[in-house]
């Protein structure tokens, strides 16, 4: 997929100008509320106009104020998924699913209802009325209604923000595995960091109707590590839960954690703040934490003076973080041996 932007748009006091090359699979469009993320997306889907410039989609020109071409939102095969379901209510689940793909060409219908309907577990409610289903569930009826458009680019304008924490990291594989199985390229469009990190390969950073930055969400997080309340937020995912002394211990790779109790499944999504890592130089004697990593430093980074370590233990990573005189005072560098310590209770779980 090669998609070429170059574009404005006036809307009141507010200016959009935006010029960018996407070859990725998989974008975000990162930035604040208000920053001109969705007016991106309504142009580029042809929802609304551009006053000037030009969109080439595979090369072909969607719209150029230059050569007086505009092709229309119908014909240009961009599906959209939004922050609400807009689900039709007088249908049911399987009539909502079918409707973009009654209405596709024939020739384009390349995605088989059957596989979508299985890809994304929705089998079990195909004969409801939309008006049963959970949040999670109508957004995943949205997304395969979407799908099942046939289009050759799919825009998620905050697909996830209507939905609290669990939902949204419940729904977030489902959205990664319609794009890797059924090879459709996204434009993923968010404020969360987090969310970027687990659905994009590569960054557009939006701010005040102009692209700021063209990075990788690894890279920001990086960058943002020392001004974020967070830190540095490190995403595990963890499988076999195996309870343990009132705690829960889980597989990492070839490591085990140590995870306090609570609601647990067989695979677990969790964060872990770079600033819940104690470094030690040496082995310690004893030591409350229930966790301890034999690690090698793989990686050394600044931000704004604070030092983001990575760990490579048993061949799985992690960012750690510590202040400039720490890193001296233990002379750490790449290469080095060092012990990390984290609580059982340090782990989020997020899906």
């Amino acid at each position: 997929m090669k998609l070429h932007i170059d574009i404005e748009k006036k809307l009141g006091a507010f200016s959009l100008q935006v010029k960018a090359d996407v070859s990725c699979e998989r974008t975000g469009i990162l930035g604040e509320s208000g920053s001109g993320k969705s007016t991106l997306m309504h142009l580029v889907s042809g929802l609304m106009q551009p006053d000037k410039g030009e969109i080439i989609l595979d090369d072909q020109c969607l719209f150029s104020s230059f050569k007086k071409n505009n092709i229309s939102a119908e014909q240009r095969r961009i599906a959209i998924v939004f922050q609400q379901a807009m689900l039709f209510p007088h249908l049911s689940v399987k009539a909502n699913l079918l409707y973009g793909f009654k209405r596709c060409h024939t020739e384009n219908r390349l995605i088989k209802p059957e596989t979508l309907i299985d890809l994304l577990k929705l089998q079990p409610l195909l004969q409801r009325g939309v008006e049963h289903l959970s949040g999670g569930e109508k957004q995943r009826v949205a997304l395969g209604r979407a799908v099942l458009a046939n289009p050759r680019l799919l825009l998620m304008d905050e697909p996830l923000s209507a939905l609290d924490d669990t939902l949204r990291f419940q729904i977030i594989p489902y959205l990664r595995s319609v794009s890797e199985e059924l090879r459709i390229p996204y434009l993923f469009i968010s404020h969360s960091l987090t969310e970027m990190q687990l659905m994009t390969d590569q960054i557009l950073e939006i701010k005040n109707g102009r692209c700021i930055n063209e990075t990788t969400a690894e890279q920001l997080a990086r960058n943002r590590m020392a001004q974020s309340p967070n830190g540095y937020i490190n995403l595990l995912h963890l499988s076999n839960p195996q309870q343990e002394s009132g705690l829960y211990t889980y597989k990492w790779g070839s490591n085990t954690l140590f995870v306090s109790a609570g609601k647990h499944a067989e695979q677990s999504l969790f964060e872990l703040s770079s600033r819940e890592i104690i470094l030690f130089k040496k082995h310690p004697e004893a030591i409350s934490a229930r966790n301890l990593l034999d690690c090698r430093v793989a990686e050394m980074f600044d931000s704004d003076g604070r030092v983001g370590v990575v760990l490579s233990a048993n061949g799985e990573k992690l960012v750690a973080e510590i202040v400039r005189q720490a890193a001296d005072e233990l002379n750490i560098t790449i290469g080095s041996t060092l012990f990390a310590a984290i609580k059982a209770s340090s782990f989020r779980r997020l899906a």
